[in-house]
């Protein structure tokens, strides 16, 4: 007579753990990781049914689990509510594939170069926390424009050719800084400031970019779009692990976005295009807040959402 007592009183206890905890799995973007307080700020893409996209900062069971995750990061992770808390387990990068004809070619020509059939740049690939070393290129008005004249201010780079033909490609990353430049308009140039680097400058003169930078209403002062000899841009593209090659007048190139702090340190390096606007806005105001030694979710645009 005992038997299903037992079994209802087992019933609502499962009843009350699953009022307790409930998990939906999750993707996102990183854009601050504390490892010594296991916790990792995400910029959650929306999870249908349950809520809109958002910055959350989540703990983690382990401080291991964020080991190789760093801002800037597309990660897979299972987002766990429970009644008084929430938090992330099972994060995994998800790392950026391309079918797509430009970054595959240029993946596999970088190969190419590293088995000795091609000369490349002995520049290596910046890590991230390392320091950006000063380059000094030509922007649209046709002004010599350094690193240097930056300091103390964060940055955001991005690789372009103004002939590119692909939406997602080139067309997508300016359209990124547009997004930007919209958001972060009462601390551009304050705080802020944008480049846009060409890796086909032997077309992209100052003249070229100049109109092109028109297309986005770009502000010469905060917005640079910067051209400089072949050489030059080789040695700033290879910096940040961009590859790009001529193909019957095109290009086939990797996609890369950066980040750069007060510092000058590079503080997050996105491979590829499989990140919203918003997302990259968030890695932005993340860096952009840690000047204050802390992290500050964007209420901004948890209102808009």
């Amino acid at each position: 007579m005992k038997h299903p007592v037992i079994s209802l009183a087992l019933l609502l206890s499962a009843v009350r753990f699953c009022q307790a905890e409930q998990s939906y799995p999750a993707t996102g973007m990183v854009v601050k990781v504390d490892a010594p307080h296991k916790t990792v700020v995400i910029s959650c893409q929306s999870i249908p049914g349950y809520m809109d996209a958002m910055v959350m900062p989540l703990k983690v069971l382990e401080a291991d689990d964020l080991k190789g995750i760093s801002p800037g990061a597309a990660v897979n992770f299972t987002l766990v509510f429970e009644k008084d808390s929430n938090y992330a387990r099972n994060l995994e990068i998800n790392k950026y594939e391309s079918v797509e004809q430009d970054p595959f070619t240029a993946r596999r020509l970088k190969l190419l170069g590293q088995l000795g059939q091609l000369s490349s740049d002995s520049t290596k690939a910046l890590g991230i926390g390392e320091k950006v070393p000063d380059f000094r290129l030509t922007d649209q008005r046709g002004r010599q424009v350094s690193l240097h004249q930056f300091k103390g201010k964060v940055m955001a780079v991005n690789f372009i050719y103004t002939s590119c033909a692909l939406p997602n490609f080139c067309f997508r990353n300016s359209n990124n800084f547009g997004v930007l430049q919209k958001r972060f308009s009462k601390r551009m140039g304050r705080d802020l400031v944008l480049l846009t680097v060409t890796f086909d400058p032997q077309r992209d003169r100052p003249d070229v970019l100049a109109r092109y930078a028109k297309t986005w209403k770009a502000n010469p002062a905060t917005w640079h779009f910067l051209t400089g000899s072949v050489r030059e841009i080789q040695h700033v593209s290879t910096l940040f692990g961009v590859d790009y090659f001529p193909d019957e007048g095109l290009m086939n190139h990797s996609l890369h976005t950066a980040v750069i702090d007060e510092h000058g340190r590079l503080a997050a390096n996105i491979e590829g295009n499989q990140f919203t606007p918003d997302q990259l806005g968030d890695l932005v105001q993340a860096v952009l807040d840690h000047r204050n030694g802390m992290v500050l979710v964007d209420t901004a645009r948890l209102a808009r959402n």
